[in-house]
């Protein structure tokens, strides 16, 4: 990945991704390809939640913010 995606960007490549590997059209080196793309994508992605929830804070019952 050599640009910054958003989320939801990815998100909607993997959604093309899996329409292909889904296609009767698809010849098995090409599926052999999007599939290689679709996981390095979800590493991605997983990569982007990671780093989210660990910005995400909680709000205490005494009102504080903490990092979880």
């Amino acid at each position: 990945m050599d640009t910054e995606k958003t989320l939801e960007t990815a998100f909607g490549e993997l959604d093309q991704m899996i329409q292909q590997l889904e296609s009767s059209e698809i010849t098995l080196e090409e599926s052999f390809r999007v599939y290689k793309e679709g996981m390095e994508l979800l590493r991605y992605c997983n990569g982007k939640i990671d780093m989210v929830e660990k910005k995400m804070l909680q709000i205490n019952q005494d009102g504080t913010l903490t990092e979880f």
